[in-house]
């Protein structure tokens, strides 16, 4: 799934995008849970980008604790895209896992570790063989004690990565900003295409320590 863009446009650029959104599956397909709101009293949502985002809805859906996983589109300027334009990088947004987790039973810490354990992320605006703007290194955090964790794991993974003589880490750690859900096909992808592709790849570091 090679990306045409390494470059982020900006507002004026992006593309127009439209009004309407996009159609939502009513249940997980993996767990059934419903796909759209409302979630149980009590759970939280997270959301995150480390590439491709078929392999990084798997991470997510096979964690104990977490209720829903959906892909789609975030951290751009374009509303409601779809696929193909997010692919032109004419959006500006990533593909992302967002994730409905019960706090008793995960915590964020550990959607943190998977987050680091399971991509590379200091390779900007690529992950692997994807090349492009949306296959950036993101966590978008909704609140304070979020982005608190989010920074204090970066510099913490940042130290391991330096010990092994690999580089600096790229990650944006920003607001989470609107949600899109992506197309109907890609939601829970793996588990409909068992043999799919997958372009996620850790660098074999695990986050200890913290």
């Amino acid at each position: 799934m090679p990306g045409k863009s390494i470059v982020m446009p900006d507002a004026e650029s992006a593309l127009p995008g439209r009004v309407e959104k996009m159609p939502v599956p009513e249940r997980h397909y993996v767990n059934g849970n419903s796909m759209l709101p409302p979630y149980p009293e009590g759970f939280e949502m997270a959301m995150f980008g480390l590439g491709c985002f078929w392999g990084a809805e798997r991470k997510y859906w096979q964690q104990s604790g977490v209720y829903l996983t959906a892909v789609g589109y975030s951290g751009g300027y374009t509303p409601n895209p779809t696929y193909e334009e997010v692919c032109s990088g004419l959006t500006g947004h990533n593909e992302v896992v967002k994730v409905i987790y019960d706090p008793s039973v995960v915590s964020y810490k550990t959607l943190l570790r998977v987050f680091w354990e399971s991509h590379n992320p200091t390779q900007g605006m690529r992950q692997g063989n994807d090349l492009g703007t949306q296959y950036r290194s993101g966590i978008y955090v909704y609140d304070d004690g979020q982005r608190g964790m989010a920074v204090a794991t970066r510099e913490k993974y940042q130290s391991l990565l330096v010990k092994n003589s690999m580089g600096s880490i790229t990650t944006e750690i920003l607001d989470a900003s609107e949600f899109y859900f992506a197309e109907y096909y890609h939601q829970q992808y793996l588990a409909k295409n068992p043999g799919g592709y997958c372009g996620l790849g850790g660098c074999g570091i695990a986050l200890e320590g913290f």
